[in-house]
């Protein structure tokens, strides 16, 4: 559905070189701290900043070839982009009318009720959660076969987090669409991701099914004599602690069954994240 090999962009003090790929039919995760390139990566997917090197491909076409048809089978979310603010949604619809043939106006009327968006209240009068809540239905709303979701669920509360996450699973229920999403709250990228990037620095430095990582990806905690004398063959990173150390490892079997001595945690993808920026390499 999507490809990105070695996409380069050269910034004053930050400089990008990603390369992933989102399947057909699944939903892939991009995490990162904030400034780690997520942000220009999409916008190079979308054509809004020009790459300098490598390519990228969407739908198995070169990016710069789509055709028209082939841009309306794409929704976004842009975390600095929205609509003008002195528009109404009752005036937008016309527009995206006008912009998408399959636009499913009366869907996404009924959306907008569910959602508590109001059709006659300026856009610049609505609150970030409200913004959120109608670019996401925008982007859903015209049958798109990939979706370009940049924070999308910012500044919304747990609730109508939850019921955007579940109009996003009814929306990859046909089993031909994708999304790539990218957000700051790992809850919703652990429960809803078929797999993960990590990005730092602009560079991709990770990569696992969601599923892998939640099963077999943990925490080791220990005392300095327990790391001595630890089997370091799968240890990812590692990190000095008051206590002693922490170490990831993607092989949570084997440091259960051969260092029984070993206190493992699940780890969340905050510590993930954590671990894999801030941690050493062993050897």
């Amino acid at each position: 559905m999507l490809r990105l090999e070695h996409v380069t962009k050269h910034y004053k003090g930050f400089d990008l070189d990603c390369s992933m790929e989102v399947r057909p039919g699944c939903v892939t995760g991009l995490i990162g701290k904030n400034g780690a390139g997520k942000s220009t990566t999409f916008k190079a997917i979308l054509g809004l900043i020009s790459p300098e090197g490598g390519s990228i491909q969407i739908f198995k076409k070169p990016s710069g070839s789509l055709s028209l048809q082939d841009k309306e089978q794409i929704g976004t979310v842009l975390s600095d982009s929205g609509f003008s603010g002195y528009l109404t949604v009752k005036e937008l619809i016309p527009v995206l009318c006008a912009m998408y043939p399959n636009f499913q106006k009366d869907d996404f009327l009924r959306k907008c009720e569910e959602f508590s968006i109001p059709l006659k209240k300026k856009m610049l009068e609505f609150s970030t959660g409200m913004k959120q809540k109608l670019q996401v239905l925008t982007a859903i709303s015209h049958n798109a076969r990939l979706l370009i979701l940049d924070e999308p669920t910012a500044g919304l509360d747990v609730i109508a987090r939850d019921r955007l996450l579940d109009l996003l699973r009814e929306y990859m229920e046909p089993g031909d669409r994708s999304i790539l999403i990218s957000s700051h709250i790992s809850a919703d990228l652990e429960g809803f991701c078929d797999d993960l990037y990590m990005i730092d620095e602009g560079k991709i430095i990770f990569h696992e099914d969601t599923d892998v990582l939640l099963s077999d990806y943990a925490l080791l905690k220990m005392t300095e004599e327990q790391y001595g004398a630890l089997d370091k063959s799968y240890i990812l990173r590692y990190k000095k602690e008051i206590f002693g150390y922490s170490c990831l490892t993607n092989q949570k079997q084997f440091y259960m069954e051969n260092h029984p001595e070993v206190t493992v945690e699940k780890g969340t993808i905050d510590e993930l994240i954590l671990m894999m920026i801030c941690g050493k390499v062993y050897g």
